[in-house]
C-alpha cells in the first residue's frame, strides 16, 4: 500500500508493474484477504500497527477486482486508465513534438516490441502496454530463478529505457511542467 502509493507518484512505470505484481498476488491467494494478511503482508510488515490500513487497502482492491471480473486476468481500471494516458502521451511524443531523443529510443526498442507482439497472445496491444507485458515477464523470470539470455537481456533493457524516459515524461506532464510545443 505505502510501496505503491510512492511509486505512484515518483515511478509511474514502477508503479504499474507493482500493481500487476500485487493482482497477481490476490489471484494466487483466490482473493482471500485473510491469507493475503497472514501469508504474505503480515510477515514482511515491521510492526503490525500497519495491518489495518493493509487490511483496508487489500480489501478495497480484492472488491473492486472482483467488481470488473478481474478473477483470472486482467487490470483494475486505474491500471487501464494510466496505461491509456502513456499510450497517449507515448505517441504525443512520436507524432506531435520535436522529441528525437524519445524517438530514438522507441526506435531502439520497437524491433524487440514487435517480435514479442508475434510470440505472445498481446496481438491486439499497443507498443507500451507490450513493454509492460515484457517488463513484467522478466520480473517472473527473475523470482522463478530462469536464466535469461543476453540476447533476451538486450530486448528488455531496450523496453526498459524506453518506460523509464516515457515514466519522467509522464510524472513532468501530470505537474504540469511538460511543454510539448517547446521540447
Amino acid at each position: 500500500m505505502q510501496i505503491a502509493e510512492q511509486k505512484l507518484k515518483s515511478n509511474i512505470a514502477e508503479y504499474i508493474l507493482y500493481m500487476y505484481q500485487i493482482e497477481d498476488v490476490i489471484r494466487a491467494y483466490q482473493m482471500d484477504l485473510d491469507m493475503i494478511m497472514e501469508n504474505y503482508v503480515s510477515p514482511q510488515l515491521p510492526d503490525s500497527s500497519f495491518s489495518g490500513q493493509y487490511r483496508k487497502w487489500y480489501s478495497a482492491l480484492i472488491m473492486q477486482m472482483k467488481s470488473q471480473g478481474l478473477e483470472k486476468s486482467g487490470h483494475v481500471t486505474e491500471i487501464k486508465e494510466v496505461m491509456i494516458e502513456l499510450t497517449y502521451l507515448h505517441n504525443t511524443m512520436l507524432n506531435l513534438t520535436d522529441n528525437d531523443k524519445y524517438k530514438n529510443i522507441y526506435q531502439a526498442a520497437s524491433k524487440y516490441l514487435d517480435e514479442f507482439k508475434g510470440k505472445s497472445d498481446l496481438k491486439d496491444r499497443n507498443h507500451v502496454e507490450i513493454a509492460f507485458n515484457a517488463l513484467y515477464m522478466k520480473l517472473l523470470l527473475k523470482l522463478q530463478k530462469k536464466e535469461i539470455s543476453p540476447e533476451s537481456e538486450e530486448a528488455f533493457d531496450s523496453m526498459r529505457i524506453m518506460l523509464a524516459f516515457l515514466s519522467r515524461a509522464y510524472v513532468r506532464m501530470k505537474e504540469g511542467d511538460l511543454d510539448f510545443l517547446n521540447n
